[in-house]
């Protein structure tokens, strides 16, 4: 709608003009709106456009940030309402808080055009921040007031410091109680020396602020009052320069990200290079090891606040959306002549675990799901890991099984709940690092652990971590917080998330950053406990449950549904002890006195599918179905697994 025309203005007019009729004010309303057509890209040159992505570490408040730039720039009425954290448009974004996958939209500030990239800030979405450095010239960089730079800062600082992108620093929640906005300015500077900035690199503007309250400030000393973000607009038209082009030579784009839509099908999301393209062109779609693939452009997205607008054409410069490809993938090529150069894509670092997905064998597989079968669990892998280029899929030996390489557990998690909620059953391994052959000798990865525990804690995090083949390089203790760096293989942090939060109280604060291969460490032990596990199927049974937990703690309650195999419980010794969920109570003739009451049970343990993940044995696997999360044995009949536990030992 045209901005000076509103609804409200329309509806106004119409209750004062009851005569009128509702269609010849429509009629009106629409010869104005001719009139005065909204900006397009079409009539603005690549010299008004600003291409820019938005980094962090989790949870510094990138997306509140893109919030206020949406409110601010005009993109919505004054009495909308506007969601906190609209840019987080998963339904598992907004319950874990966090973004998951990298987002395009766009503002309007005076007579220049901002595309703006909301992205990720946990490592385990490391590449979608690597991908989205193809689209962008400059990057605001999200550093909280007192947490200072983490160790998410300073890799995707490092990527976009590698890609020669111009940084815009914004030191966000000044308001927060104990902020060091100062101190964080000399932090950010020194990260600048750490990565090997250029000179201008090093010179980027410092704004202070609240992404909260959208203010933003030249110093963190300056009057809030009437404060906005006009600021921010004025530092990014300033200092992030327009995309370099080629308007004269014929149209280029490579493909940064991949979106789908139920009435045009796949669309190819990036920045155009060189040239113009219309709807009605023919292009060709490149890549280094395939043929050209020929297309015809069907429609052109731009982005304009939360949603897109069809455009004819669309110029050098600007982030778009095409459609119109069968198939088309991340890292290819859009050009009009099927003679171009497939241009080069930035190489993402490679997944570091790798977990299997088979499917369900279980007792009660396919009850819940309505997806249940190789070819289909398949099907989803191979779409995720086109759209999704730090997931990789390998097929095994097995036609029931597949290896899926990640970047972590919570990558994987999130994956394999996508799948639940549409419907999938499917069983996963726990996680695996993946090894190199070095020199004749196998490596593994490791990584750089950044630690805030509270003092008392330090002792426990010390002896856990030195289980764990953890190594101290730095240790620093203020205000009663100690704040830890070690170096530790991935192996070690799996499931290290959850026992820090035992040990810290849920205080523990922890990052993580890959570092390098080196030597294996030998081996690791990260549980242990041993498990309680069912030897029956059918119903658990309270009068059951109540003497297995005198035998540990219990992962299940009365009325669940059991099988032989299925892990009912913790058992405080290492090894594994068979139990009967489902034994009912003998019945008598005789009672006694206080015999009928029963005490009741403690809560058990609920496992989130993450947490679940990284709990399980080598041995173990967690089903997961629309409905339930499951961990059992990879084996489920204890005859078979004392045999294979005898041939394992004998070779």
């Amino acid at each position: 709608m045209h901005p000076c025309i509103s609804l409200q203005n329309l509806q106004a007019q119409y209750r004062k003009w009851k005569r009128t009729s509702f269609i010849s004010l429509l009629a009106t309303y629409r010869a104005i709106a001719i009139t005065r057509p909204l900006m397009s890209t079409n009539s603005i040159s690549s010299e008004h456009i600003r291409n820019i992505a938005i980094i962090a570490h989790v949870d510094h408040g990138k997306t509140t940030l893109v919030d206020q730039l949406l409110k601010q720039s005009g993109a919505f009425r004054d009495n909308q309402v506007l969601e906190d954290r609209a840019m987080d448009s998963m339904d598992q974004e907004r319950e874990r808080g966090i973004t998951i996958k990298a987002k395009n939209t766009s503002v309007r500030w005076n007579d220049h055009i901002i595309n703006i990239v909301d992205t990720p800030g946990h490592a385990d979405f490391g590449g979608e921040v690597e991908r989205v450095m193809n689209m962008v010239d400059g990057v605001m960089l999200v550093v909280d007031a007192y947490e200072g730079p983490q160790a998410q800062t300073r890799f995707v600082l490092k990527k976009a410091l590698e890609s020669g992108l111009h940084p815009i620093v914004f030191i966000n929640k000044i308001d927060r109680p104990n902020a060091r906005p100062e101190e964080m300015h000399d932090e950010v500077l020194e990260l600048f020396l750490d990565l090997d900035a250029t000179e201008e690199q090093f010179n980027a503007p410092f704004l202070y602020g609240s992404a909260r309250d959208g203010v933003a400030l030249e110093s963190p000393s300056d009057s809030v009052e009437d404060a906005d973000m006009q600021l921010l607009f004025k530092a990014i038209v300033e200092n992030v320069p327009a995309p370099e082009t080629r308007s004269e030579e014929e149209f280029q784009m490579l493909v940064s990200n991949i979106d789908w839509s139920d009435y045009v099908g796949r669309i190819a999301i990036g920045k155009i290079l060189s040239g113009n393209v219309s709807i009605g062109d023919t292009v060709w779609r490149l890549r280094q090891d395939s043929s050209p693939q020929r297309a015809k452009i069907s429609k052109i997205f731009e982005y304009n606040a939360l949603a897109t607008a069809e455009a004819q054409q669309a110029v050098a410069g600007n982030i778009v959306g095409l459609s119109g490809f069968e198939e088309v993938d991340i890292g290819e090529t859009i050009a009009a002549s099927e003679e171009s150069e497939p241009l080069p894509f930035t190489e993402v670092d490679p997944p570091t675990v790798m977990m299997s997905f088979s499917v369900n064998d279980g007792p009660y597989a396919g009850i819940d799901g309505e997806r249940v079968t190789s070819r289909e669990i398949r099907d989803r892998l191979v779409r995720e890991a086109r759209t999704n280029i730090s997931i990789q899929f390998e097929d095994t030996d097995n036609a029931a099984e597949f290896r899926v390489n990640a970047r972590g557990a919570m990558q994987v998690a999130v994956l394999v709940e996508e799948m639940r909620r549409e419907g999938y059953e499917v069983l996963i391994s726990r996680p695996t690092v993946i090894k190199r052959k070095i020199d004749g000798k196998w490596h593994e990865p490791f990584e750089t652990l950044y630690l805030e525990v509270p003092d008392e804690a330090v002792g426990n995090c010390m002896q856990s971590l030195a289980n764990r083949k953890g190594q101290l390089d730095n240790l620093n203790a203020k205000n009663g917080r100690t704040f830890m760096e070690m170096t530790i293989p991935t192996r070690g942090l799996i499931g290290f998330e959850f026992e820090l939060l035992t040990l810290t109280n849920g205080e523990g604060i922890q990052s993580h950053l890959f570092k390098e291969y080196r030597p294996d460490s030998g081996d690791i032990r990260t549980r242990h406990t041993g498990t309680l596990i069912s030897i029956e199927k059918g119903e658990a049974m309270t009068y059951a449950l109540g003497n297995i937990e005198t035998r540990g703690k219990l992962f299940i309650g009365p009325g669940e549904k059991v099988y032989e195999g299925m892990l009912v419980g913790e058992n405080p010794r290492t090894d594994d002890l068979p139990v009967n969920p489902t034994k009912a109570k003998h019945v008598t003739n005789h009672r006694a006195a206080g015999k009928d009451k029963t005490d009741a049970l403690t809560p058990p343990i609920k496992f989130s599918l993450e947490r679940a993940i990284e709990y399980i044995a080598q041995d173990e696997l967690v089903e997961a179905t629309p409905k339930v999360i499951r961990l059992r044995k990879r084996i489920l009949d204890s005859h078979e697994r004392k045999r294979a536990a005898k041939r394992e030992s004998a070779e």
